[in-house]
C-alpha cells in the first residue's frame, strides 16, 4: 500500500501571488515554472506527477518545495551565487584609481598600458576601472581665470549690452583675426567620398598673412569687415571710421572690444573724443562708446564665436596659393553669410557664471596650497 500524498501548505495570499506571477507576461519562465510546481503540490499532486507536468526532474520539484517551506515566496527567487574569485585584489584596484593622478617621474600622465605594467594587470582592467570612475588622464583642458581688479564691473557692463541693448544704439562685437595664413598644401589631396575620408598633406608652403577686422552686429548677426595686411592702430582706426560711415545717423555705436593695446592707442582715443564731441552737438549722444572685456576674458566677445566658424569652414582646411586667393575666399564667405546672417544670442545667466568662476578660484587656491 502506497503512502498518502501530503499536500503542500500555501496560504491564500501566497496562492494569489503565485497565480499572478504565472499570468504576468513579464515574469521569467523559470519563475513561472517554480510557481507551477508549488501550485501543483498545493493541489495534491505527487512530486512525480508535478515533475511530469512541469517538465523537470523529481529532485527539482523537491528542491523548490523545500525552499518554499523554509523561505516562502522569497525562496523561489534566484539565490546569489559566489562566482569566480576576483583575480585583482581590492588593494590593487584602489592603487590604480588613486595613483592615476600621480604619474611616474619623467612623464606627464599614465596610460592604461603603463599603469597595467606597473601593477601587473591587463590594460583592459585599468581601462574598466578608470572608465567606471570617470578618470581620463590623457585629456587636458585649458583655462585662464581673469585677474582683472574690475572684473565684475566690466563683466556686467558687457553682459548688460547683450541682455538689455540700449535704445537708439547698435551693439557691435569687434575684434581682429590676425595672422590668417595663406597656406598651400604641397600636393593635392583626395576629396571626401563614400568609404574614405578627405586627405591633405601634412606639409605646406607659406605665402604670407593677412588680418580680418570684423564687427558682429548683436541685433541681426551681420558682419561688417575689412581686410588689411597689418593690425596696427592705423588699420584699427580706419576700420572704426568705416563703421561710423556705414552705420545710420542718430545711433550710438557700442563697441565690445578686448584690451589689445591697438584699441587703446592715443590717436584712436583722440579721434573718438573728437567724433563724439561733434556728434553730441547734432544728436545729443556720443557716436562711439567703448566697452572693454575683462583681461583674459575674450570668451565674452561674441565675435570670437564667429571667428571660430570662419576658421573651421573657410580657412583652416583650405589650400591657398597666395594671400589674394585667401582674401577672396574670406570675402566670398562673408558675403554669402551676410545674405542670411546668423545672430549669436547670449543665454547664460550672469550670476551662475560668477559662481562658477568663484568655485574655480577656490579650487585653484586649494591646488596651489597642496
Amino acid at each position: 500500500m502506497s503512502r498518502p500524498i501530503t499536500r503542500l501548505s500555501v496560504n491564500p495570499e501566497q496562492e494569489k501571488q503565485l497565480r499572478y506571477l504565472i499570468k504576468q507576461p513579464t515574469t521569467s519562465q523559470r519563475m513561472v515554472r517554480r510557481s507551477r510546481i508549488i501550485l501543483h503540490r498545493m493541489e495534491g499532486l505527487s512530486q512525480n506527477e508535478t515533475a511530469s507536468l512541469v517538465g523537470v526532474r523529481r529532485t527539482v520539484v523537491s528542491q523548490w518545495e523545500n525552499r518554499f517551506k523554509s523561505d516562502g515566496l522569497s525562496g523561489l527567487a534566484e539565490a546569489r551565487r559566489t562566482g569566480r574569485k576576483p583575480s585583482v585584489s581590492e588593494q590593487v584596484k584602489s592603487e590604480i584609481i588613486s595613483e592615476a593622478t600621480r604619474p611616474p617621474k619623467g612623464r606627464t600622465h599614465w596610460s592604461t598600458r603603463s599603469m597595467a605594467k606597473s601593477k601587473g594587470v591587463s590594460n583592459q582592467t585599468v581601462h574598466k576601472l578608470w572608465r567606471a570612475n570617470d578618470i581620463k588622464p590623457h585629456i587636458k583642458r585649458t583655462f585662464k581665470l581673469s585677474n582683472d581688479k574690475h572684473f565684475e564691473e566690466k563683466f556686467w557692463d558687457v553682459i548688460g549690452l547683450y541682455l538689455q541693448p540700449p535704445d537708439r544704439a547698435l551693439v557691435l562685437c569687434c575684434d581682429e583675426k590676425s595672422q590668417c595664413q595663406a597656406l598651400e598644401r604641397t600636393q593635392p589631396g583626395l576629396p571626401l567620398g563614400i568609404g574614405h575620408i578627405k586627405t591633405a598633406t601634412h606639409d605646406y608652403t607659406r605665402h604670407g598673412t593677412t588680418t580680418l577686422f570684423a564687427a558682429l552686429s548683436y541685433l541681426d548677426g551681420k558682419i561688417s569687415h575689412n581686410i588689411a595686411p597689418k593690425h596696427t592702430h592705423v588699420e584699427w582706426l580706419r576700420f572704426l571710421k568705416q563703421l561710423d560711415a556705414e552705420s545710420p545717423e542718430g545711433l550710438c555705436l557700442h563697441l565690445i572690444i578686448d584690451n589689445y593695446s591697438t584699441h587703446k592707442h592715443a590717436k584712436v582715443r583722440s579721434w573718438i573724443k573728437w567724433r563724439n564731441q561733434r556728434y553730441r552737438k547734432n544728436f545729443g549722444i556720443d557716436r562711439i562708446s567703448l566697452h572693454f572685456t575683462p583681461t583674459s576674458s575674450s570668451w565674452m566677445n561674441l565675435v570670437e564665436r564667429f571667428f571660430r566658424d570662419i576658421t573651421v569652414e573657410c580657412i583652416r582646411d583650405g589650400s591657398f596659393a597666395s594671400v589674394a586667393e585667401l582674401t577672396d575666399s574670406i570675402l566670398s564667405y562673408l558675403n554669402e553669410r551676410n545674405l542670411n546672417p546668423k545672430p549669436y544670442k547670449w543665454r547664460a545667466d550672469g550670476h551662475e557664471i560668477l559662481e562658477k568662476i568663484s568655485r574655480a578660484k577656490e579650487a585653484l587656491k586649494k591646488a596651489s596650497n597642496v
